[in-house]
């Protein structure tokens, strides 16, 4: 019998017996997360349910980031709902306007590798980066696990995607899940857990590797996991110190659905063309598009690294007259570190528009909802109709270097530059 993959072992962990693939369990959650979006209808699901008290204050966290601070008197009354619960319900783990957006919020302070965790965000697939099998659900589903700590899960199928070759100048981890959701496509990897390997990975900081897991969603994938290394164990440790928890690896023989492999040797800069995550070409076929907007943010790309990166290129330089370049850390403790290093002086001498940390413009709810007929040129995750809020504005979607160098210039560009 083959051996258990990541997902599996974590699975088995959860429900306290053995799993094979395909079969439903009950699982106890470590973690389960909701932000302004989603906590609200969880909340009176919650109440609908008779419930009374939540099954673990430790283990809920709530986060007010998607709209943050409110720009409508409805947002206003759900927030109010959020924070009210919280209170009422004695959740420690409540992040306010300003902390940050709930999945950096997640990796910084509670994801261990080896955890199930949930969230009423389909991103939070992101923190598979440290080990953890980590999934979203919906708000109903939310309300479940609030009461019970419980969840049922359908065992997913591991794919393997092998990743592999030197990575070119330029080259970002954001370049690479593009690439990759631009072969597979957006329902490459349905309901499938997604388990990123090979030289590449290991070369990728864990900040490239939470770019990889966050995007595993935009080609159907249940999750993405990276296996847990001196890396990860490195990253942990500098943020949160010397914590004792378990490493859940891959047996040498787990058995894999599927492997792809992914040579990125000559990859060029890629950027994911509207309507569709996976309408993705290089950058130099649709150079010289003029741009109206570009932002840097999100959980996609708002880490520190991500900052540096972009910082690095508007050094000295403007932003094109005609454009105007959003910058959000994705927490505060990004923007203070970024404060630390001087990225935040650069960006407003450059021209740009900083904001809080949250969700920012991703959402589009507010801090930079574009016009009819804009481009937008966005290191987010999500580029369909409507996404930014106006439905007649065109995203497409890039690393944070081609941004910076699209930024300066007024139009797309591949930064060439060493």
């Amino acid at each position: 019998m083959a051996g258990k993959t990541i997902t599996e072992k974590i699975l088995e962990k959860a429900s306290g017996r053995k799993v094979e693939v395909g079969e439903l369990i009950v699982a106890n959650i470590d973690f389960a997360m909701a932000h302004d979006g989603t906590g609200p209808l969880a909340i009176k699901s919650f109440r609908e349910m008779g419930a009374e008290k939540v099954w673990d204050s430790k283990k809920i966290v709530l986060a007010i980031d998607h709209v943050a601070p409110s720009a409508s008197e409805g947002t206003s009354n759900l927030q109010k709902l959020l924070r009210n619960f919280a209170f009422e319900q004695n959740i420690e783990n409540f992040y306010d306007v300003g902390c940050g957006i709930g999945h950096q919020l997640m990796v910084e302070n509670h994801v261990l590798p080896g955890m199930l965790i949930v969230g009423a965000d389909s991103h939070t697939c992101t923190y598979g980066a440290l080990g953890a099998f980590a999934t979203g659900i919906g708000s109903t589903e939310m309300a479940a696990v609030f009461k019970t700590g419980k969840l049922w899960f359908k065992v997913p199928e591991t794919v393997r995607y092998n990743i592999s070759g030197n990575i070119p100048a330029n080259i970002t981890a954001k370049d690479i899940i593009l690439y990759i959701a631009g072969e597979v496509k957006a329902d490459g990897a349905t309901y499938k857990a997604i388990d990123f390997s090979g030289d590449v990975v290991k070369e990728l900081s864990v900040n490239g590797r939470l770019t990889l897991c966050n995007m595993a969603v935009e080609i159907g994938a249940k999750t993405g996991i990276v296996e847990p290394d001196n890396k990860t164990m490195s990253y942990i440790e500098a943020i949160r110190g010397k914590i004792n928890f378990q490493v859940v690896k891959n047996d040498k023989d787990a058995y894999f659905e599927e492997v792809y492999e992914f040579d990125i040797s000559n990859l060029e800069p890629q950027i994911a063309c509207p309507p569709t995550v996976d309408n993705v070409k290089s950058v130099s076929e649709i150079e010289g598009l003029e741009v109206d907007q570009v932002f840097l943010g999100s959980c996609t790309n708002g880490r520190v690294e991500d900052l540096e990166v972009a910082a690095r290129i508007l050094k000295g330089e403007k932003i094109n007259r005609k454009t105007r370049m959003i910058v959000v850390p994705a927490s505060r403790r990004v923007y203070l570190e970024a404060l630390k290093k001087g990225l935040m002086e650069i960006f407003v001498e450059a021209g740009c528009t900083v904001c809080n940390p949250g969700c920012g413009p991703c959402v589009g709810a507010h801090q930079g909802v574009p016009a009819e007929g804009e481009i937008v040129l966005s290191t987010a995750n999500r580029n369909f109709v409507g996404r930014m809020g106006c439905d007649k504005a065109d995203i497409y979607l890039c690393s944070p270097i081609t941004a910076a160098a699209s930024a300066i210039k007024g139009k797309i560009v591949e930064y060439k530059c060493s």
